[in-house]
C-alpha cells in the first residue's frame, strides 16, 4: 500500500474547523482563498504521493554517507529535494520580496505534515531551511537577507541549526563554542556541534549553518550566546559558492531511524561567520527558528501517524483470520481511536498555525498569546501521538509488522525522534505550565471560553457530547487554577499529564465543530473520541494536581531496583 496524501481532510479542517476563513480575510493573506488552499493542496498532494513517498524506503535501507569528507544522500533524494525547490514548496510562508510565495503557516505546515508522512527523513531539509529564512526574515541585518534568502527560499542553498553540543543539550547556556572578532566585520567560530540535522549534503550547492557561540568576555548562560551566519563555502563577489570555510563534517551518527536524514558531528576550526542580530541576543534569533521547527515537527508526528495508520487500515482490510481482522473489534478500537487522535492532533496544529498567522497580519497580541500556548502542545502531542500510532501499525500487523518488509516498523523507528529533538515533550509541557501560564492563565482561560461555548452552540444538536466536552473544559479550568497557585517544581511533576489534558480538550472541540458542519462520518469520528479518548483525562488530571512529594520520596537506589535493608 502506498501513501496516499490526506489532501481532502486537511482541506475540510481549514475551511470547517479552524479559523482560516479569518486569516484569507485579511490583507496580508488575501490571496489565500478557498479555491487558492485548495489548488495548493492538490498540487503538493501530488507531489508527495507520487513524487516523495516512493523514496522513503530506498533512504531507509541506503543511509546518508560520509565519503572523502563530503556527505553523499540517498539514492533519489537530490532529484526529490530539486522536485522540492523547482515546486516553490521552501518558500510557502517566504517573503515574496526575496523569491517566497508569502502564503500563510497553515497552509505551509499542511504541505509539511504531507511531505512528512510521505518521506520524513527528506522533508527535514526544507523544514529546517524553513526555520533559517524565518530567524532570516526577522533579525539578519539587510545587506545578510539579500544574500541569503534568495538561495534559501529557492532551494539552491539548505540550512540548518546548530545548537547542541556534547556539554550543552537541553542546556543550551552551557555551551563553549567560540566566536572571535576578525577586524573586519566577521567572526572566527570555534568549537564543535553535535546532532546537526542534515549538515551536510549534495542535495544543494551550499549548506549554511547557524551556528550558537560565545563571543570574548561575554556573560555565562545564555544571556551571553550570539548567533552567526557560516556557510560551507564562503560567498563569492557575485554571491556563489566560493572558497570553502574551516569546517568539517568529523562523522554521521548511526541512529534508529531517519536514516537518510544525515545527523552530523561538525567541527568548526576557526570559520568565518557573520553576525545574525545583535549581539549577545542570540537565543531570541534561534527562538524564532526553533518555534517555527517546533510547530513543523508537531505535524511531522501527525504526518508519519497518517502513514503509518493508512498502511495498517489497509492490511487489516486484506488480512483473513477467522473473517477480515478490520471487522475484530479490538482492532477496529485500535484503528478507529487512532483515526480520532490523528484528526484532533491535525487540527490543533493547523490551530496553532492560524493563530500565528493572524497575529501576523494583524499584530494582535492575543493571537500572539494564543499561538505560544498552542505551540508546545501541537509539537508534544503531534509527535507522541505520531509514535503510539506507529506502534498500533506494528500491532495490527502481527508479526509480519516486526519484520521490515512491510515498511510498518520503519514508521515507528522513524517518528520516535519527533518527541525528542527541537525540545523533549517533557521540556515543551514544563513549558506550557510555567512561562505559557505566566499571564495568570489568561491565554489558557480564553482558549476554554472559546470551547465551552461551542459546546453551548452544540447543545441542541448533539447534547450529550457538548455535554462532556463542556464538563472536561471546566473541569480543566478548575486544574488550570489550581496549578497556578502551585510553586514549579510541583507544576513540573505533573506537566506532561497537563498538557495531555489541554489536548484531547481541544480535540474535542475541533471534534465538535466537525460533526456539526461535516457528514456522518465525521460525526461517528467524534464519537469515538468522545467515548474512547477524552474520558482519559480523568487520570491525567489526577496525576497533574499530584504534585511532586511521592516522587521525591523515592530515593535513586530505590529507583535502581536496589531495595535492600
Amino acid at each position: 500500500m502506498t501513501y496516499k496524501a490526506p489532501v481532502a481532510q486537511i482541506d475540510f479542517i481549514l475551511r470547517h474547523v479552524v479559523p482560516f476563513a479569518d486569516v484569507a480575510a485579511t490583507e496580508r493573506f488575501a490571496e489565500a482563498t478557498p479555491e487558492t488552499a485548495t489548488a495548493i493542496l492538490d498540487e503538493a498532494g501530488k507531489l508527495c504521493s507520487e513524487v516523495l513517498a516512493p523514496l522513503n524506503v530506498a533512504g531507509d535501507h541506503t543511509p546518508a554517507r560520509l565519503e572523502n569528507g563530503v556527505v553523499r544522500s540517498s539514492p533519489g533524494f537530490a532529484e526529490g529535494f530539486r522536485a522540492i525547490a523547482d515546486g516553490g514548496w521552501v518558500g510557502v510562508s517566504a517573503d515574496p520580496e526575496y523569491g517566497g510565495m508569502g502564503l500563510p503557516q497553515a497552509l505551509n505546515m499542511s504541505v509539511a505534515e504531507m511531505m512528512s508522512g510521505a518521506n520524513l527523513a527528506l522533508q527535514l531539509n526544507p523544514l529546517l531551511t524553513q526555520g533559517q529564512i524565518e530567524a532570516l526574515e526577522h533579525h539578519a541585518s539587510d545587506d545578510l537577507k539579500a544574500l541569503y534568502l534568495p538561495k534559501l527560499i529557492s532551494g539552491e542553498w539548505s540550512g540548518t541549526m546548530n545548537l547542541t553540543e556534547p556539554g550543552a543539550g537541553s542546556d543550551v547556556g552551557a555551551l563553549v563554542t567560540r566566536a572571535e572578532p576578525a577586524g573586519d566585520g566577521t567572526y572566527r567560530i570555534t568549537g564543535q556541534k553535535i546532532y546537526i540535522t542534515w549538515g551536510d549534503s549534495d542535495v544543494t550547492s551550499n549548506v549554511c549553518h547557524l551556528v550558537l557561540a560565545r563571543l570574548p568576555g561575554a556573560d555565562k548562560g545564555t544571556r551571553g550566546i550570539s548567533l552567526f551566519m557560516v556557510p560551507k563555502f564562503i560567498p563569492d563577489d557575485q554571491g556563489e559558492p566560493g572558497v570553502a570555510n574551516d569546517l568539517k563534517v568529523v562523522s554521521l551518527e548511526e541512529k534508529l531511524g531517519i536514516h537518510g536524514s544525515p545527523t552530523c558531528v561538525m567541527s568548526y576550526d576557526g570559520a568565518t561567520g557573520w553576525l545574525v542580530g545583535a549581539e549577545n541576543k542570540g537565543m531570541a534569533a534561534m527562538f524564532t527558528m526553533m518555534n517555527c521547527a517546533r510547530l513543523g515537527v508537531g505535524m511531522q508526528g501527525v504526518g508519519v501517524a497518517e502513514a503509518a495508520l493508512q498502511k495498517a487500515v489497509a492490511y487489516a482490510q486484506d488480512r483473513d483470520q477467522m473473517g477480515r481482522i478490520i471487522g475484530h473489534p479490538d482492532v477496529r478500537r485500535m484503528l478507529a481511536t487512532a483515526r480520532a487522535e490523528v484528526f484532533a492532533a491535525r487540527a490543533i496544529g493547523l490551530a496553532c498555525a492560524t493563530a500565528i498567522d493572524m497575529q501576523r497580519a494583524t499584530g494582535d497580541a492575543d493571537h500572539a498569546a494564543r499561538a505560544a500556548f498552542l505551540t508546545p502542545i501541537a509539537k508534544a502531542y503531534g509527535t507522541d501521538l505520531g509514535i503510539r500510532v506507529a506502534d498500533m501499525g506494528v500491532q495490527v500487523h502481527g508479526g509480519m509488522g516486526y519484520v521490515e518488509e512491510t515498511g510498518a516498523a520503519q514508521y515507528l523507528r522513524d517518528v520516535r525522534i519527533t518527541s525528542i529533538y527541537e525540545g523533549t515533550n517533557g521540556i515543551q509541557a514544563m513549558d506550557l505550565v510555567g512561562r505559557k501560564l505566566s499571564d495568570n492563565g489568561d491565554a489558557a482561560m480564553r482558549l476554554l471560553d472559546e470551547v465551552t461555548d461551542g459546546a453551548r452552540s452544540a447543545q441542541s444538536v448533539h447534547p450529550d457530547m457538548a455535554h462532556q466536552l463542556w464538563q472536561a473544559a471546566e473541569t480543566l479550568r478548575e486544574t488550570t487554577l489550581a496549578l497556578l497557585d502551585r510553586p514549579l517544581p510541583d507544576r513540573f511533576a505533573g506537566a506532561v499529564a497537563y498538557l495531555n489534558a489541554f489536548a484531547r480538550v481541544l480535540g474535542g472541540h475541533y471534534h465538535l465543530r466537525a460533526a456539526l458542519r461535516g457528514n456522518g462520518s465525521h460525526l461517528a469520528l467524534a464519537q469515538v473520541f468522545m467515548a474512547r479518548v477524552l474520558p482519559r483525562n480523568a487520570g491525567d488530571i489526577a496525576e497533574a494536581l499530584a504534585g511532586l512529594s511521592d516522587l521525591s520520596a523515592i530515593g535513586d537506589d530505590a529507583l535502581m531496583g536496589d531495595f535492600a535493608a
